[in-house]
């Protein structure tokens, strides 16, 4: 074999070779980045499960009898009787 010849077969032999390991890091690196993926995927599952337990949560705690409720039993809080409503009308005075 020639010098020239051996050149290009050495050539063509170290870059087959770096392509093959090319080929391997890039499969690597998706299995890799794949498996990040499935990852973040449960991760955002989990919260979408959170986020609507505690919307869930959040409509049981504010029902108009359980506001009502802790109003009048934790504040203090009552309707007004007919006698404490004062009704107070609006004056014009852009009226002559």
């Amino acid at each position: 074999m020639n010098r020239g010849r051996f050149s290009t077969v050495l050539l063509l032999l170290v870059a087959i070779t770096a392509s093959g390991v090319w080929v391997v890091h890039t499969k690597y690196l998706t299995r890799l980045h794949f498996s990040q993926l499935q990852d973040l995927r449960a991760q955002r599952d989990a919260l979408d499960v959170q986020w609507n337990r505690l919307r869930l949560e959040e409509a049981a705690l504010s029902t108009d009898v359980r506001v009502e409720r802790k109003a009048r039993d934790e504040l203090g809080m009552y309707l007004p009787r007919v006698g404490d409503v004062m009704l107070i009308e609006e004056v014009d005075h852009d009226r002559p």
